[in-house]
């Protein structure tokens, strides 16, 4: 079916014009931000206290031995979730959701974070589920991730949706039928001593 805006009355393509700029707005109003750029407050780590997360230059950033930094808001169950993110050359991370309040590295998704690290699953992957080996972003660059998940029918079928965005391209929809993790926290990885990590720019859209 084609559609064409040259069809439309002039006054019904200025009222959708209108409406949508007013949906976009109220969504941008609705995100939460969960790091203020200044501090840990909302933020606490689990795992080696040899490890070391720190605000440097406006960001989260994690090094040292393998952890995990856990936000201590929520459970959150269906939502859309951002951050930008910066990986190190040969370093590996991974951003949690729907994982425990003190997890390990396999409780909740893991959307992965890895340009060249010699795990060959990169940036892009839902970990354990649906990999992505092709290099999409560069270590030492930033880049936006964008998660969003709902629990979902599909043909009578119960399932999680999991739609992963890599710099706005949005790479595929996986859908869970096992249901394997209902609701949780958000979390960053640090995976190993040769790893460095950037995040900031933490924001959740809560879903019904």
């Amino acid at each position: 079916m084609r559609c064409s805006l040259q069809w439309m009355p002039i006054a019904t393509s200025v009222l959708s014009v209108v409406l949508l700029a007013g949906i976009a707005r109220s969504e941008d109003e609705n995100w939460v931000s969960l790091f203020d750029g200044k501090s840990m407050d909302g933020w606490e780590r689990v795992g080696n206290e040899a490890s070391k997360w720190e605000v440097k230059d406006g960001a989260l950033s994690g090094s040292g031995p393998a952890s995990m930094l856990v936000c201590t808001k929520g459970p959150y169950k269906n939502f859309r979730y951002r951050a930008e993110v910066k990986i190190s050359d040969g370093g590996n991370s991974g951003l949690y959701f729907r994982t425990t309040r003190k997890p390990g590295f396999t409780d909740g998704y893991e959307a992965q974070i890895d340009s060249t690290h010699t795990d060959p699953i990169r940036t892009g992957s839902l970990y354990g589920m649906c990999h992505v080996y092709k290099r999409l972003v560069e270590p030492d660059t930033w880049f936006t991730y964008e998660i969003e998940v709902r629990d979902d029918v599909w043909r009578g079928r119960e399932n999680t949706r999991i739609k992963i965005t890599v710099n706005g391209d949005e790479l595929y929809e996986y859908l869970d039928f096992a249901l394997t993790f209902k609701e949780g926290h958000f979390a960053f990885q640090h995976h190993d001593p040769g790893s460095v990590v950037a995040i900031r720019k933490v924001e959740v859209l809560e879903l019904p």
